[in-house]
């Protein structure tokens, strides 16, 4: 009998096997989850919403999508377990029906200076093969055309065993790699300024050293004073050649110092292996300020910024080298490789074209391979690695995704939209985390949490259909359809702030006079050039505070209280009320517990298994040493106030016996932005992303500056919160401060004093000033697709 004509009497009863159509999570209590329970349909498209804090990140990426992966690590054999993350089970009674999570995050990517687009994606490991088969003159595999391989080759006898005798052979080697010599494959070659490194009128006793670290009495400092090589009380000026070139370039030496053996090494040499080789964004601010001063950073004038060999740059494929594909805006790569037409690699053309015609798709185009990975934006970064998921032919799997429109034009987003839809009807389960009403508005299934954030948040409000939201009277629900008008009245301008000649990345010789003393909005699609022509062309120094959207970085340790440097007058006011010194209030200085050295909780590790974190019993996690916390401050000890939420300690430290002016400024601007409910002492890592940005937004607020240029503030914003930052920047404009926003928002647009409108497309399709003047004037022209979109979201 033939499958086609076969009847099964029991074809009507539904298999077992498709029972499991959901995903039961029950009693989830992971960070600021109150025991919720939920079930998530399967195949469907869900979107969690909700103020910033109030757990849609720790439901949906620490306890779905972190147990789907441990699941899946504990597969493998616990040897290939030990070389993985260790990941803890979290904090939930049952999770039923998973399925395999892949995790599409906001992590920027490595900022490792020999990381491009090309090597973080497939794209350039399959253009290296291309031209190892296709290009003329030959030169070798594709090592000869990777940057990040240097050519090498030696020589010498080997030793082996062969018919039962040891036999000597001479044996040579050697590999053709494809990186510059000159500059090691990074693309730029620095020179250093010798008069930041040292004070050439003062001896090493005296402090000559300039470079950061390098304080009398410190190691690093003590490694030249006391070599024996140089006199310490000399001024540097008098050194002779011989010892100016052992102090500052010496090769690496094995010697005894101060007693101890140790490897002494030039400075210039120490320096640049120390600082130099890492990414200036992954710097900390003051050896970023160093690097600045005393390093030039120029193109390589050997292989010209391209990082690769004479030899890979020779060999072509129809007049194009391997730099030339990799220099391409990727949209014209893809056409270019579109129009090979070699039998012999066919099967490499064909994914090379669908893995570049993925970026185009997904609205990077206008990168090109040779960027670096770390000069990405997070919405960037994101979407690179959506790249690999676009023509899977995986199915039944769980994509997560965490706010995917971030840094999108509203142009864009459609676009967006119609991938996760995709994703989803190929038979997908996709969760998305999300503010904007233009993704929430395809969701099959809703899932609000709140009320509020922090300790006011971490329960499930609303779940439904997009249209229950809407009338479900939840916070998110009411914002749903909030649409800021525009200004009736704007600001005149007070100055001007006049950019020529902007060549910056692809503008295009852009002449702009930027209004002061307003509001102004840079806008334009994503890759149009706002960053460049902000970042590039408004000198960040003397008057000027730029807060880019660089994430902030701590440990376990760190909270707003330390990131703020609130803690510095807390403990000033604490130690002066006591007569002890300020040192015994701080969990990572003397007054640390011993048991936990101010941590709060034990850690045990467990090899390949996760690690358990038990609260210690010396502190029962308050951190401080017992004596510590006998001393007092309006009756508060240091843990108490660390366990204040933002208002009230700005209650606590503003009137009575705590009165504390410097704290109680700060607290100020943390309210002002929204962080009212945040703990004083909650750690850096528990955070989300929206209020990490509102966190940064409030310590630069800090700094004295007439003119404030701020990259995209709304990331991670809930349509509640917009309206107070608008506020925000209200007051800032009010008080005599010039606001420079780049911004997608419309919000911001409708609410801005005079909007500059990049493009008109992205790459080197952009770069120009196509609009320029009021959002009214924008919105009755509509003459660029960012008056379009702001004309249908205020109803005009």
């Amino acid at each position: 009998m033939s499958l086609a004509t076969r009847t099964d009497p029991e074809s009507s009863v539904p298999h077992i096997a498709d029972s499991h159509d959901a995903i039961r999570v029950h009693g989830a209590r992971v960070n600021n989850l109150r025991d919720v329970s939920i079930e998530i349909p399967k195949r469907r498209l869900t979107v969690f919403t909700g103020v910033s804090g109030s757990g849609k990140s720790s439901l949906v990426f620490g306890t779905i999508a972190a147990e789907s992966q441990r699941l899946i690590n504990e597969t493998y054999s616990a040897f290939v377990q030990g070389f993985m993350p260790t990941l803890a089970r979290p904090d939930v009674d049952v999770l039923d029906g998973l399925t395999t999570a892949i995790i599409v995050d906001q992590q920027r990517m490595g900022a490792d200076p020999r990381s491009t687009v090309g090597t973080a994606t497939d794209a350039n490991a399959m253009l290296r093969i291309l031209f190892s088969r296709l290009g003329q003159p030959h030169i070798g595999s594709p090592k000869a055309f990777s940057f990040n391989v240097p050519s090498i080759s030696g020589a010498g006898a080997v030793t082996l065993e062969r018919g039962g005798q040891t036999v000597k052979e001479r044996s040579s080697f050697s590999i053709t790699g494809g990186m510059c010599p000159r500059c090691e494959g990074r693309g730029t070659v620095t020179d250093i300024d010798l008069t930041q490194l040292y004070d050439e009128s003062k001896s090493l006793n005296e402090g000559a050293l300039g470079v950061p670290g390098y304080k009398s009495g410190g190691w690093n400092h003590r490694l030249y004073s006391e070599s024996g090589l140089v006199d310490p009380d000399k001024p540097i000026r008098e050194y002779t050649e011989g010892e100016l070139q052992d102090f500052l370039h010496r090769e690496p030496t094995r010697m005894k110092i101060a007693g101890i053996n140790m490897t002494y090494e030039g400075l210039v040499p120490r320096i640049q292996k120390s600082m130099l080789s890492k990414d200036r964004e992954a710097m900390q601010p003051h050896i970023r300020d160093f690097v600045d001063r005393a390093v030039t950073f120029t193109a390589c004038p050997e292989c010209g910024g391209t990082r690769l060999s004479e030899g890979a740059r020779s060999s072509r494929i129809g007049g194009i080298s391997i730099a030339d594909a990799c220099a391409m805006q990727i949209s014209d790569l893809a056409a270019w490789v579109g129009g090979l037409d070699e039998p012999s690699v066919a099967p490499l053309l064909t994914t090379l074209r669908q893995t570049l015609d993925s970026f185009v798709e997904i609205g990077l185009g206008y990168l090109s391979l040779d960027r670096p990975a770390g000069t990405l934006s997070g919405g960037e970064a994101q979407r690179v690695r959506m790249i690999r998921h676009l023509g899977s032919s995986l199915t039944d799997t769980t994509y997560v995704f965490d706010e995917p429109t971030t840094g999108l034009h509203p142009h864009d987003i459609q676009r967006m939209n119609d991938l996760l839809l995709r994703l989803r009807d190929k038979g997908n389960t996709v969760l998305v985390v999300e503010h904007k009403p233009e993704v929430i508005a395809i969701a099959d299934h809703v899932v609000d949490l709140g009320p509020g954030a922090g300790t006011a948040g971490g329960t499930v409000c609303f779940e439904g259909s997009v249209e229950g939201l809407r009338t479900g009277g939840t916070l998110t629900g009411r914002h749903f359809d909030d649409r800021a008008a525009l200004k009736r009245t704007v600001r005149e301008r007070t100055g001007t702030l006049e950019i020529r000649g902007a060549t910056a990345h692809n503008l295009r010789d852009v002449d702009v006079d930027i209004p002061l003393g307003v509001l102004a909005v840079v806008t334009g699609v994503a890759g149009s050039g706002k960053s460049s022509l902000v970042h590039g062309s408004v000198p960040a120094g003397a008057g000027v505070v730029s807060i880019d959207q660089s994430p902030i970085r701590g440990s376990r340790r760190s909270n707003p209280a330390t990131y703020t440097g609130l803690l510095d007058p807390i403990r000033k006011a604490f130690a002066k009320a006591n007569g002890v010194k300020p040192a015994l209030f701080s969990a990572n200085s003397e007054g640390a517990c011993p048991g936990c050295n101010g941590v709060g909780v034990v850690y045990t590790d467990l090899a390949m298994m996760a690690g358990v974190a038990t609260t210690c019993e010396e502190c029962e996690g308050r951190r401080f040493d017992a004596s510590v916390l006998e001393y007092r401050l309006g009756g508060r000890d240091i843990s108490e106030v660390l366990a204040m939420s933002v208002t009230e300690a700005e209650e606590f430290f503003g009137a009575g016996e705590a009165r504390t002016p410097a704290a109680h400024r700060v607290l100020g601007r943390l309210a002002d932005v929204g962080l009212g409910y945040l703990s004083l002492g909650q750690p850096l890592t528990t955070l989300s992303g929206g209020e990490r940005q509102r966190l940064k937004l409030a310590t630069h607020m800090a700094e004295k500056g007439g003119v404030y240029v701020l990259d995209e503030p709304t990331a991670g914003l809930h349509l509640a919160d917009v309206e107070q930052l608008l506020g925000l920047l209200d007051r800032l404009v009010d008080s005599g401060k010039s606001v420079i926003v780049v911004e997608h928002h419309q919000a911001v647009m409708a609410h801005a004093d005079w909007i500059i409108d990049l493009g008109p497309g992205a790459g080197h399709d952009g770069g120009r000033i196509v609009f320029e003047g009021t959002p009214a004037d924008l919105v009755a022209a509509r003459s660029t697709l960012t008056g379009e979109h702001l004309a249908a979201y205020v109803g005009a």
